[in-house]
Parts: C-alpha cells; sequence; structure tokens
C-alpha cells in the first residue's frame, strides 16, 4: 500500500480529540508542536474506533477502489470473495441473488462468498480445541486482535490459534480452483483486513480488499441498481454453517464447539471495551480462568468500520440468521462433504511475529511532575475521569512524559486553566478599563493644553510680529525660518513686496538681505554657540543694536535686532545707557565729589536730570 491504513485529514480536523481518546493502544499521538492529532501507523491495530467516532470524517482508512479497478481492467481473471456479512449490509437488497449479480456487473468475473472458507478454518478449530493439550488459546480471526496481540501482548504470542482468517483460507481455495494465476479481491466489513492481505504471498494471496462502503461506491460509479438487473447465484463450493461467521459466536457453531458454561472450554468476548479487558485477564489470569477465548474487536463482523455508518446491530443479526436459514433450507450437503473433503489437503497454518509497540515506562520523577501541572499529585486527586481517554491520570501523566499526549487533553485541568485565565482576564480588563479611563482623561488635558499653547503660541506670533523691534530667526545654512514685521521694515521696500508672496521671508537666505558685518554675527553665534549681545553695528546710515542667541546649539539661532535712530528705542538706549555708566562709575564719582567738592554732585545732578528728562518724554535744556 502507498498509504498508511488510517489517516487524520487536517483540512477536515477540529482537534475534539474524540479519535486520541477511543483509541483501544492510543496509537494517536498529539505532541507539543503539533497542531492536530496524529496516527501512529506502527503503532495502530486497524480497529477503526477512530474513524466512527470522527463526527467530522477527518479520518479515512486506505482505499483501495482504484487496485480493484486495474485488476478488472486487466487480462487477468478475477474473483470477488465476499464476506457473509454482506447479507447484513444490504439491508435495501431483499434477495442476496441480487448483490451477487451486482457484483458481477462491476466486472468481476467470479463471485463466491467466503462463508466456505469459514468452514475450513472452522474445521481446523475443531481439531484444535478438541485435542487439548494444556494450552489455552486466543483464536485468530480477527485482524485487528492478532495486531493487538503482536504489538501490546507479544507474551502471549504462543497463545494465538496457529489458523489462518476465512479470507486467508478462502484466497488458497480460489488458487486451487482457478489456478494460481487468479486475482483475488475479497469484500468485507473489516478494514484492518487490508493490511493482513499483504502479509501473505502465494496461495494465500489476496491482491485487494474493499470494504463493503468502497463496494457501493462502485455501484454507484458504475450505475448498478438492484432493481435493473437479474438474479444470480454465488459460483461454488458454497458454505454451510460459516454464513453464520458475522455473528461473534457463528464460527463456533460452525466447528461444532460448545460454549456451555458447565461443559464447554470457550467464551466468546466482543467489543472494545469488553475485548481490551479480555485479553489482559487472559494474560493475567489464564490458568485460573481455563477457557479458550473466540474474540472480535467489533461487535461481531456485522458491526465492521467498513459498513455502512448507523446500522443497528440486533437489525443486521436477524438479517444474518434470515440468510443462513435460507441458504441451508435448499442445502446439497452431500455436494458440501466432497467440497470439504476437496480441498482439505490445503496448509491452513499459520505463524505470527512479535512486534512490540509498548512505550518505555517513565521515571516516577517525571510522572510525578505531570501530576503536579495537571494538580493531581495529592491523595484524593487521581480521580481517573477517563475523559482523556486513559485508564487513570498515571496512564495519562506516562503518555505526556513519553511525548504522546498534552496536558491539555485533561479536562478538570483545561477546566481550571480557562476559570484561571478568565479571572487573570477580568482583572486584566478591569485594569485595562481604569488605564483607558485615566487616558481618555488626560487626552482631555492634554487637548485643553494644547489649544491653551496653541492659542499662546498665536498670541506670541502676533505679538512678535507687532513688536517694534526686529527679530529673525535662521536656520545652520542661514535661511529664514520666520521674522516680523519689523524686520522686513528695516530692509526696506523691496523686502516688504517679498513679504506680500512669502510671508516671514521663509526660506530667504538672510547674506542676500543683510552686510556682511551683520550675517557675520549670526553665523559665529551657529560655529561658537556663543551668543552676541548689544553689538552695534552700522547699515547705510543707520546704527542698529544686535543681540544674537542661540536657541538650538549649531542649528538655529535668533537675532533681535534694534533701530537707534527711532526715538522710541533712543531714549530708552539713553537712559540704559546713562545708567550703566552711573553704575559703573558710581564709586569712583562720590570719590571725586569727596576731593573736589560741589562742582562733581553738580555733574551727577545733571545727569540724573538728563534721565529723569528723558524718562518724562522731555529734551534737556542747554
Amino acid at each position: 500500500m502507498k498509504s498508511p491504513l488510517v489517516f487524520i485529514d487536517d483540512d477536515k480536523c477540529k482537534a475534539c480529540y474524540a479519535c486520541i481518546r477511543i483509541c483501544p493502544v492510543k496509537a494517536i499521538e498529539l505532541r507539543n508542536s503539533d497542531d492536530y492529532p496524529r496516527i501512529v501507523a506502527e503503532r495502530c491495530i486497524g480497529c477503526g474506533s477512530c474513524i466512527s467516532v470522527c463526527s467530522p470524517g477527518a479520518i479515512l482508512f486506505y482505499d483501495s477502489k482504484e487496485e480493484a479497478r486495474q485488476l478488472i481492467r486487466s487480462d487477468s481473471k478475477v474473483v470477488a470473495v465476499v464476506g457473509p456479512s454482506i447479507s447484513g449490509e444490504f439491508e435495501d437488497i431483499t434477495d442476496y441473488r441480487k448483490f451477487v449479480r451486482m457484483i458481477k456487473e462491476t466486472g468481476f468475473d467470479y463471485v463466491h462468498e467466503s462463508s466456505f472458507g469459514v468452514d475450513l478454518v472452522a474445521r481446523e478449530y475443531n481439531e484444535l480445541i478438541s485435542n487439548f493439550l494444556g494450552k489455552y488459546y486466543i483464536l485468530a480471526n480477527c485482524p485487528p486482535i492478532v495486531s493487538l496481540v503482536e504489538k501490546y501482548y507479544p507474551q502471549l504470542i504462543e497463545n494465538l490459534a496457529p489458523i489462518v482468517t476465512p479470507m486467508i483460507a478462502s484466497a488458497k481455495v480460489m488458487k486451487q480452483l482457478y489456478g494460481p494465476d487468479i486475482k483475488v479481491v475479497y469484500i468485507g466489513p473489516c478494514i484492518a483486513a487490508k493490511d493482513e492481505a499483504h502479509r501473505f504471498d502465494g496461495d494465500g494471496k489476496v491482491d485487494a480488499v474493499l470494504t463493503f462502503t468502497e463496494l457501493r461506491e462502485l455501484f454507484e460509479e458504475f450505475g448498478i441498481k438492484a432493481s435493473t438487473i437479474e438474479f444470480s447465484e454465488f459460483d461454488e463450493p458454497l458454505g454451510y454453517k460459516g454464513s453464520l461467521f458475522p455473528v461473534s459466536n457463528g464460527i463456533l457453531q460452525a466447528s461444532g464447539l460448545s460454549e456451555d458454561i458447565l461443559s464447554g472450554s470457550l467464551v466468546t468476548v466482543d467489543g472494545r471495551e469488553e475485548i481490551m479487558s479480555a485479553i489482559k485477564q487472559f494474560d493475567d489470569s489464564i490458568d485460573f480462568i481455563r477457557k479458550h477465548f473466540n474474540v472480535f474487536y467489533c461487535e461481531g463482523c456485522i458491526m465492521g468500520p467498513g459498513t455502512s455508518p448507523g446500522g443497528k446491530k440486533f437489525r443486521r443479526h436477524t438479517l444474518v440468521a434470515e440468510y443462513a436459514n435460507k441458504r441451508l433450507k435448499k442445502f446439497n450437503m452431500a455436494k458440501w462433504n466432497d467440497d470439504i473433503k476437496k480441498f482439505r489437503v490445503l496448509d491452513l497454518k499459520r505463524s505470527f511475529v512479535p512486534d512490540d509497540q509498548r512505550l518505555p515506562t517513565p521515571s516516577e520523577e517525571k510522572v510525578e511532575e505531570i501530576l503536579k501541572i495537571i494538580e493531581k499529585h495529592e491523595e484524593g486527586e487521581n480521580l481517573g475521569c477517563r475523559a482523556c481517554g486513559y485508564e487513570s491520570c498515571r496512564d495519562f501523566a506516562s503518555a505526556v512524559a513519553n511525548g504522546i499526549a498534552r496536558t491539555d487533553m485533561c479536562i478538570m485541568h483545561s477546566l481550571k486553566s480557562k476559570q484561571e485565565y478568565i479571572r487573570t482576564l477580568k482583572v486584566t480588563n478591569d485594569k485595562l478599563a481604569r488605564t483607558q479611563q485615566a487616558l481618555q482623561e488626560s487626552e482631555k488635558r492634554a487637548l485643553h493644553e494644547k489649544q491653551l499653547a496653541q492659542d499662546a503660541l498665536e498670541t506670541n506670533q502676533t505679538m512678535l510680529r507687532k513688536l517694534p523691534t526686529a527679530v529673525v530667526i535662521v536656520d545652520e545654512n542661514l535661511k529664514i525660518i520666520g521674522s516680523n514685521e519689523s524686520f522686513i521694515t528695516i530692509l526696506g521696500s523691496e523686502a516688504e513686496e517679498i513679504n506680500d508672496i512669502i510671508p516671514g521671508l521663509i526660506g530667504a537666505d538672510l547674506k542676500s538681505l543683510l552686510p556682511f558685518q551683520f550675517y557675520k554675527l549670526f553665523s559665529y553665534v551657529l560655529t561658537s554657540a556663543e551668543d552676541v549681545l548689544g553689538r552695534d553695528v552700522h547699515f547705510e546710515d543707520k546704527l542698529f543694536n544686535v543681540t544674537i542667541f542661540s536657541i538650538k546649539k549649531n542649528k538655529i539661532v535668533g537675532g533681535v535686532v534694534r533701530d537707534m535712530y527711532m526715538p522710541e528705542v533712543r531714549k530708552e538706549e539713553v537712559i540704559s545707557r546713562v545708567t550703566e555708566v552711573i553704575d559703573q562709575n558710581l564709586e569712583l564719582v562720590q570719590q571725586i565729589a569727596f576731593l573736589l567738592g560741589e562742582g562733581a554732585s553738580n555733574t551727577e545732578k545733571m545727569l540724573n536730570s538728563i534721565i529723569e528728562s528723558h524718562r518724562a518724554g522731555n529734551t534737556p535744556k542747554e
């Protein structure tokens, strides 16, 4: 086969973990790095339990329809061997001869029922059990049971009954009947039979295995309907009580072995839950139980994973019984005995190979560590609710330690984690709400302050524009960033015209507007970052007092220029400078006054009168 027997389609998977919980051998793992579960082919026993519980239909099994088509289209003769479970599958077809004909219509040369193969196997079991030599056996008719023992109970290999399944026995019959080149396609309810077919070669070779669901798909593909075709009988040899095989204890009736509680030596067990317990008890206590185990993983082959979903066990049980009764009413026992004698020469023995897939037992420290994480380490907390699919919390912790399960598969742990997360989220949301409110209030304050700043800026800009003192701000390239009206007035009418087009002369080159002695002061402050305070500069018969200061070191400087010939500036400057002279020479004046007497005192009075007269707006008299 090109693909694993069973696999998961991630695109359909909802990660509900139902498959993990139901898998009897935990062959479906979920590692910490995985988004979806993964079926480990080596550990899978092909029971199909995961398929039955996957509501999204994400778990699929290997499709053999194309293999069957190729065989049918080939030059070889092809025989279809049909499991007697078909009577329970096709409830909608009232006469078995209809579905025999329908199968032939798909292109098969011959159609046989495997009930004759069951009869041959049943006789082998009768012989094995009747000649009891002290060893108790597990009957090996169910492929998933064989895989279960080989992979998880390899110590019981010798207790598997060394007899082939009815499918392999039927293939041997076909090879003897039609020759070694005949191609055999088995049609039945078991997906594990697809794997089993690859274990045999030679006269036991089965070339393809179709499930009943795949057979229905072929009928639909070829447009084959029961209402449009005639009857056809199964090809001989026909089976006897082998037609009861789909019911779990049917093989015992076919073999003539008794399940009598007092005198019988066999017990029949079926169904997933019962099977896992039964095999374990066989391993632990067979010397006490002292019974052969007739075991089927499903509740009989009528409920196999290759049947249509939704089938009812006891309805199918009834259909199988009615089918067998109908066949046996006109059964040719003499012909059957002759056929049994003819094919008893076939070798129906087989052997088994251990394939130990048991996981290593993790250290006690690691298990305890996992139990602490899921809060099951205290006495009384190890509830073993089995919602994770494991028998106990300790088994689950071991699986986590082995890397095939994750702690979030523990429902109790996940609920607690989610509740804690919800509480944490609520606290966080409350904090966020408070923070949001604080941010909103802060934003309101910021907007208010921004408006105040904007108003102040506009006021300052208006004041700056209207100041009688000239102001200019330039960048490191002596390009004007801003200037006021007084500065533009100083520059003259040409600058005023430019200002009408480019307000504030923004972007203009200061070097093109002012003489060298002016802009070199700006360059000096830009380079040295040292302010120039109160420097007198002559320009076009005018005297200007210039102060230049650094706003952003080596990047932006500002300049304040005052026209000393403007009356307001002149008065202020005279007062400032006379006051400065008096302050600087006060001590000297006092000493001179002491030495010279009243004459010096009169000089001081004269200077003070000049200051006062300027403050009052008067021109001093000569």
